[in-house]
């Protein structure tokens, strides 16, 4: 899939990945075990605000971002330990 950006980024369309977490949804309100579980096992100590998901989104679909293609945008709070 990969081999195929540069060839669609030409014509101006971007192929990028939002790669979301634990968010701060009703069924994770649901389960208050859930909850403590991925609030002490990340950097954030929290969950994700479904705000924060949305801004990215409308950024990632902006014009700002028009020069961002083949990415992965992890927003887990930290949990995911391949950066550090």
């Amino acid at each position: 899939m990969l081999g195929l950006v540069p060839q669609f980024a030409s014509h101006n369309v971007t192929i990028n990945n939002l790669l979301p977490g634990p968010f701060d949804t009703g069924r994770l309100r649901g389960s208050k075990d859930i909850a403590r579980y991925l609030t002490t096992n990340n950097s954030a100590g929290r969950v994700g605000d479904p705000m924060e998901l949305g801004a990215m989104c409308a950024f990632v679909c902006s014009a700002h971002a028009g020069y961002l293609t083949g990415q992965n945008i992890l927003m887990d709070g930290g949990k995911y330990p391949g950066n550090f």
